[in-house]
């Protein structure tokens, strides 16, 4: 069965069915849709997946996040198709469906914003979320401007981009959307060097109010958007105690927090949201923007506020053809269901517990491993030249992603410098696959530095 087996490559790297399919996607497909991954899937089962050509990888990647649950559960491939013999669509502007609204309130129930009453509209990808949060913030603050951050990803439409901080990703799309005001996050491993923790997110913070003063008045900001752990930018992790500060200078100044848990949420760190954390630590966000593990591959976003909120929103302004599309509701509605039943969130810890002390030896055994963070299963490496310099090692991590697919194991680099080797494995995988896996990719290291 392929959920159980392990990594096994039977030909050479591309095979010969792959290496067809990959010169049409040549021909057909726009180049700027990169892949450098040698296979081409033929169907997946739990963390792995099978090319055509018969090959085994274990995939660390997970369609970025969005496979928490595995490939092809069996209970979802049934939800979906249920749904599918009632019909496929309802557009919630014209027709009611009664999953948009079994979704809805059970995302009420589970998104931990600062509101107790809530609502929860829908969309398609995480961009659209983020584009979404940002005008419902606009709507009820009537405020113009919005706070992002250093290393922020937040997608790729055009607003999104904007607000995204590498600008590689948004080469030639001006003029740009305006009122997007920049701060710097608070990368611990890269501050202000000989600072403690406490200090640094001082430092951060005081970064934070010098765009109130030399950017955006505060009273003209309407959200503050922030990543409890950046995703693209390096797998770095909000400090509690700075998220904290924040949400209190949101408070003095009447903005809204927003956080961004397109990549984090759905039982990755540990908690259903990165948020529940917030929530015990006294500083939720106002608004949760999330995507892709909501509906297991299915495309579906979906933006969760307070009441007061939602409903200070003008008529018109949100809402859109497939937002909340039956078949992705009847997905995600099945999603949570067997996160909550199998404790995913539970299976999170586990998984990262045995992940980070491998990690953290690696630490100590290599000079090119620099850091190891995260929160919960969202986790990242972070490779240098050297200790000392922490010079990002981008070459090394693009040797060792190479060397881990011809040895079976899909895993993708992330951060501004390119140098982080990411951790967003299906938390369905099975202990022997994570060995396994680990295995591969400290065979990497040792052949790659």
């Amino acid at each position: 069965m392929l959920k159980e087996a392990l990594p096994e490559i039977k030909t050479t790297l591309p095979g010969p069915k792959a290496a067809a399919i990959l010169e049409r996607r040549k021909e057909a497909v726009p180049g700027a849709i990169k892949s450098v991954y040698p296979c081409v899937i033929s169907r997946g089962e739990g963390a792995m997946i099978e090319d055509v050509d018969g090959n085994i990888f274990m995939d660390w990647v997970g369609g970025v996040g969005v496979l928490n649950i595995g490939y092809s559960h069996p209970e979802l491939v049934a939800a979906v198709k249920s749904q599918s013999e009632k019909y496929f669509h309802a557009m919630m502007n014209v027709v009611t469906h009664e999953g948009y609204i079994e979704l809805a309130e059970k995302m009420n129930q589970i998104v931990p914003v600062k509101e107790h009453k809530r609502k929860t509209m829908f969309a398609n990808s995480g961009a659209e979320a983020l584009e979404n949060a940002v005008k419902i913030a606009k709507s009820y603050t009537g405020r113009p401007n919005i706070i992002v951050f250093s290393g922020a990803f937040h997608g790729r439409t055009l607003l999104a981009s904007t607000m995204t901080a590498k600008k590689a990703y948004s080469v030639g799309f001006g003029p740009f959307p305006d009122g997007i005001y920049r701060a710097e996050f608070p990368n611990l491993y890269r501050g202000p060097e000989g600072y403690s923790e406490e200090d640094s997110v001082r430092y951060y913070i005081e970064k934070l109010e010098k765009v109130f003063e030399e950017g955006a008045p505060a009273e003209l900001v309407a959200a503050i958007v922030v990543e409890p752990v950046q995703g693209e930018g390096g797998f770095i992790p909000a400090p509690l105690e700075w998220v904290k500060a924040v949400r209190k200078i949101c408070d003095e100044k009447g903005i809204l927090l927003v956080a961004d848990e397109v990549q984090t949420g759905f039982a990755r760190s540990g908690r259903m949201f990165v948020a529940n954390y917030w929530e015990e630590a006294g500083c939720s966000p106002d608004i949760l923007a999330t995507a892709k593990s909501i509906a297991g591959g299915v495309p579906l976003s979906a933006i969760t506020a307070g009441v007061t909120i939602m409903d200070g929103v003008r008529n018109g302004i949100i809402g859109g053809t497939f937002g909340g599309n039956a078949l992705a509701c009847a997905s995600a509605l099945k999603v949570i269901e067997i996160m909550e039943r199998e404790n995913l969130c539970g299976r999170s810890l586990e998984i990262a517990a045995k992940c980070r002390e491998e990690f953290e030896s690696w630490k100590e055994e290599f000079e090119e491993v620099g850091d190891v963070r995260g929160i919960g299963c969202m986790m990242g490496i972070e490779f240098v030249t050297d200790k000392k310099s922490k010079t990002p090692n981008a070459s090394l991590v693009s040797d060792i992603v190479g060397y881990c697919a011809n040895n079976g194991l899909i895993i993708e680099n992330a951060g501004t410098y390119s140098n982080v080797v990411r951790f967003l494995c299906p938390l369905v995988v099975t202990d022997n696959q994570l060995d396994c896996g680990l295995q591969i990719l400290k065979s990497a290291i040792i052949a790659c530095r």
